[in-house]
């Protein structure tokens, strides 16, 4: 069928022979293409071209100039009235189809134009979203636009004046009068005299500070219980996903070494034990066995019949499995024993944790108790005097923040973080899959609206708050910050607040070179090692969730070793929460005096107060000695 618009036949020629030579071009054209025009193809008029004045044809088959004039005109009309009536019905037939051609060519047409630019439309609607998309994904979501303004402008101000003095001190004289102790040794093992009982195997659950904390209790249990103590072993975590042995992270034979005068402790069990299925025997000791923070008599009560019958037990996924009060005072001793001088990091971690430290204060010496604590001889000896003068070419302090805010800690805290309907929706499907316990027991009860939440304390602080807090507090704009923990929900969006106050921000991934954290890329505990390093051994310690185990064993190695000169900063988030409700208000001198007040409440000199972590909270005579 052919198209509209499309090149029509070039009309032949009209020539002077007349009929003969239609007769002979038709004939032509006919034996090239078939006996009829085929379907639907246009013939011009042209090809039907009857001359009014006929010539005589020289050499042609048929010479009609032997019949006449008159005869050759007769039959000429004879056939035209004989071929008239088929003739017309061709000449309809045709320009139907011409007409048919037409109006296809017309519908086909629209109907691609329509597609095409339907599929534009679409087109650009999808980009359009995707855009939007991105554009959302990429702005900062400001939750107090107003008290930004005022911090970054307070900021510039003070950056060319003289910082308060007292700002990286401990504002309480106090606090150098408690003095690290707990490594006295006393009469060895707890359980009294007599043979030992047997062995007792620990598999530690979570993270690096969780398994810390069960090896310090798995100590005192086996001391409680006059066992030896088989080197703990790390459970596999789907989350965690790190496959360390405790000799990755820790000194195995410094660990036996320094527990050795009250606890018996070796690298395996005897060869007879090591075949034992513990759960057949009843010696496999779970949770559901022994309840959260178990007092001592529950060990003696449940465990102990057990580990005289089979001479060993598998205390299998142990942590907080042992409370703090009421406890012996030994018992307690022991456990900061164990903490603050048993277990000390691998030469691996200690040797990339003092390049990672060096490369923060831009200088190589050690210079209090936590350095030599956590970084062993890895530190050189150096005196007050060079450090000043090489700290003179870079940043001689520096400030270590616990931004405890990854997607784990947002989604279990049910609160809104100014991101929207899309916040929501995500946070939602992450709890769904992650904590869906969490979810089937929030069934049953009345649901706090995220408002109440945020009034109540219990949402993490964003790393908007936290800058927020820091500017309250009197840190300059320039104030060199380093930033612990996992990647921060919300990626550099929700960073955005805190790097436009604070500019100097470094971490692990910054400081150090692919290769030197590729040892440590596939194992979790380790780089949170790293991590615990850098912010024990700082100027001053920011945290932004004072329950976390990291801000909690951090802040606790501080003011076990820290003589009084590591100040840490804990933020009250029910009071962040009041002050920054008035966000609309509030005028910055106002916020700056709340938040000093808060920060100083936070840290004066507390004794631990009954059923505190020791291993937080080590102000207390069984960890510490307090002088006159």
């Amino acid at each position: 069928m052919g198209k509209q618009g499309s090149p029509r036949s070039p009309r032949p020629e009209v020539q002077k022979d007349g009929l003969s030579s239609g007769i002979k071009d038709y004939k032509l054209r006919s034996s090239e293409t078939g006996n009829e025009p085929p379907l639907g193809r246009r013939i011009s008029g042209g090809d039907y071209y009857w001359s009014s004045k006929p010539d005589k044809f020289h050499g042609s088959k048929y010479d009609f100039g032997k019949y006449g004039k008159g005869n050759h005109v007769g039959k000429r009309h004879i056939w035209i009235r004989k071929h008239l009536k088929t003739m017309a019905l061709m000449f309809v037939f045709m320009g139907f189809l011409f007409l048919l051609d037409s109006l296809m060519i017309s519908i086909f047409d629209t109907m691609n134009l329509q597609r095409s630019s339907t599929q534009r439309k679409s087109s650009g609607l999808k980009e359009e979203n995707r855009v939007a998309y991105a554009r959302r994904q990429s702005s900062p979501v400001h939750m107090y636009e107003r008290l930004l303004n005022m911090a970054s402008s307070v900021l510039v101000e003070k950056e060319f004046k003289q910082e308060p003095s007292n700002l990286w001190e401990e504002p309480y004289q106090q606090a150098a009068a408690w003095k690290p102790c707990a490594d006295r040794n006393v009469s060895k093992s707890l359980g009294g005299p007599g043979k030992n009982n047997g062995y007792i195997l620990v598999s530690a659950n979570g993270g690096l500070n969780q398994q810390r904390v069960a090896i310090c209790n798995a100590v005192a249990v086996a001391s409680l219980l006059n066992a030896t103590l088989v080197i703990p072993r790390f459970l596999y975590s789907s989350v965690w996903k790190d496959p360390s042995k405790f000799g990755d992270i820790y000194q195995e034979n410094h660990f036996i070494e320094t527990m050795k005068d009250e606890v018996d402790i070796v690298k395996e069990l005897p060869p007879d034990l090591k075949s034992v299925h513990f759960e057949a025997i009843g010696s496999l000791i779970t949770d559901e066995d022994l309840v959260k923070e178990a007092k001592p008599a529950d060990y003696i009560k449940t465990i102990l019949p057990l580990l005289l019958q089979n001479r060993v037990v598998h205390l299998l996924g142990f942590g907080n499995r042992l409370g703090f009060d009421p406890m012996p005072f030994e018992l307690q001793r022991l456990r900061c024993k164990c903490n603050f001088h048993a277990l000390k990091f691998s030469p691996k971690i200690q040797k990339v944790g003092s390049l990672l430290v060096r490369r923060i204060r831009k200088y190589d010496a050690a210079r209090s108790l936590l350095d030599k604590q956590l970084l062993g001889n890895f530190m050189s000896s150096g005196n007050g005097k060079i450090r000043e003068e090489i700290t003179a070419s870079g940043p001689a302090k520096y400030l270590a923040l616990h931004l405890r805010f990854e997607v784990d800690m947002v989604a279990y805290s049910f609160c809104d973080f100014g991101g929207g309907e899309s916040e929501r929706r995500e946070l939602q499907a992450y709890r769904e899959l992650h904590f869906p316990l969490v979810i089937e027991r929030l069934k049953n009860s009345k649901p706090i609206s995220p408002v109440e939440l945020r009034k109540l304390g219990r949402c993490p602080l964003t790393p908007e708050e936290a800058a927020l807090v820091l500017a309250g507090i009197g840190f300059k704009r320039g104030t060199y910050i380093y930033l612990a923990g996992s990647q921060i929900y919300g990626g550099e969006p929700k960073m955005n607040p805190f790097t436009t106050l604070y500019p100097n921000l470094v971490t692990k991934e910054t400081l150090l070179t692919p290769s030197e954290l590729a040892p440590f890329q596939n194992f979790s505990s380790q780089m949170a090692a790293l991590d615990f390093i850098a912010c024990s051994t700082s100027d001053v310690f920011a945290m932004t969730d004072s329950g976390s185990q990291l801000s909690s064993l951090v802040s606790g190695f501080r003011t076990y070793y820290g003589d009084g000169r590591a100040p840490t900063l804990r933020p009250n988030k029910k009071r962040v929460a009041a002050i920054l409700s008035e966000n609309n208000t509030i005028e910055w001198k106002s916020f700056e005096e709340r938040v000093k007040k808060m920060i100083e409440e936070g840290q004066r000199v507390r004794v631990r107060g009954s059923g505190r972590s020791i291993y937080r909270q080590p102000r207390c005579l069984e960890c510490m000695c307090k002088s006159n």
